[in-house]
């Protein structure tokens, strides 16, 4: 999710569900530890439960970014073993790490000792011609063993070799079945299953298997899918009923961020699909392409967006 869960996303998705755990972008531990912190790691309160997803291979490193994310106020530190990206793999660090999983476990037992907050690894089922069967539970054993306090694992293989990063998110195919048996002989290990999961219905199938479910881009393309959350999973209301409410409720942090510099198009970027299926949402799409990434670009402009979407909706929650 480079590019996409950044601090302002984060704010939007947590108007639609108080429990989900929300994940930063990937950040490389150079970043963290030579960059503008503030402007990478900062985030707002609201954000709770978020968790601070990291990229490198360096133990020292790695417990060096943790501490500082823990110092920030994140609730717990995710070391990325399977982002496919051209960038990751010439950083030694994402995906191509499932190739070196002494080092990933060296990378998890020197962020246990550095910080007191969760350490989780997120992870492909493997990559290339590994053996999914063997190399997911070498993986698996050897961060348990340094200390992970969860596993996050995206149930398809990154072919590094072969395949574009925008290709490894659909051509390698999808084995749930390979994460259920992970679960299986891990009983004591929390596992959370990610990978093509498409609405809260399918979740809600998945955690008959697994103790988690992470949705990636079916929560970004089509945001209103979070408003489900809390009612199908936890039997509590949504926070808001609609996505009319969520955007009155999103105002205020919009126009605290205008205030501070911040442009509107930052920010309606994450809202493309947030009526997605209602009468109006194309309108709404082309406004905020048309208006949005002009200078000066005001709340107003979102405002004006939003009146074109129409009150009757085809999904009863989204307008």
């Amino acid at each position: 999710m480079m590019d996409w869960t950044d601090r302002h996303c984060r704010v939007f998705h947590r108007l639609m569900s108080r429990r989900a755990r929300l994940y930063t972008e990937m950040l490389t531990t150079g970043a963290i530890i030579h960059g503008d912190r503030k402007r990478l790691l900062g985030f707002d309160r609201c954000e709770h439960p978020v968790a601070l997803q990291l990229g490198g291979s360096v133990p020292d490193d790695l417990a060096t970014a943790a501490k500082i994310g823990e110092c920030f106020g994140y609730d717990e530190i995710n070391l990325n073993v399977g982002c496919p990206s051209d960038r990751v793999k010439d950083g030694r660090f994402g995906a191509c790490l499932m190739a070196e999983p002494a080092l990933v476990a060296e990378g998890v037992a020197a962020m246990k000792r550095a910080v007191k907050i969760p350490v989780t690894v997120k992870c492909r089922i493997g990559i290339d011609d590994q053996d999914p069967e063997v190399a997911l539970d070498v993986l698996a054993r050897g961060v348990v063993a340094a200390g992970a306090d969860a596993l996050v694992v995206h149930a398809r293989k990154a072919w590094l070799n072969g395949l574009s990063p925008k290709e490894n998110r659909d051509i390698p195919p999808l084995d749930y079945d390979r994460v259920y048996r992970l679960k299986s002989v891990l009983p004591d290990v929390p596992i959370i299953i990610n990978g093509g999961i498409g609405s809260i219905a399918e979740a809600k199938r998945h955690l008959d298997h697994v103790d988690g479910v992470m949705l990636g881009r079916a929560a970004y393309q089509e945001p209103w899918r979070l408003l489900d959350v809390d009612p199908e999973l936890f039997g509590e209301a949504a926070p808001h009923a609609t996505m009319k409410a969520v955007f009155e409720a999103m105002f205020p942090y919009i126009e605290e961020q205008l205030a501070q510099g911040a442009k509107l198009h930052a920010m309606t970027r994450h809202f493309v699909g947030a009526f997605h299926g209602v009468p109006g949402a194309r309108a709404f799409r082309r406004h905020l392409a048309e208006k949005g990434t002009k200078p000066g670009a005001g709340l107003s402009v979102l405002r004006d967006a939003i009146a074109l979407v129409e009150d009757r909706a085809t999904a009863s929650i989204a307008a």
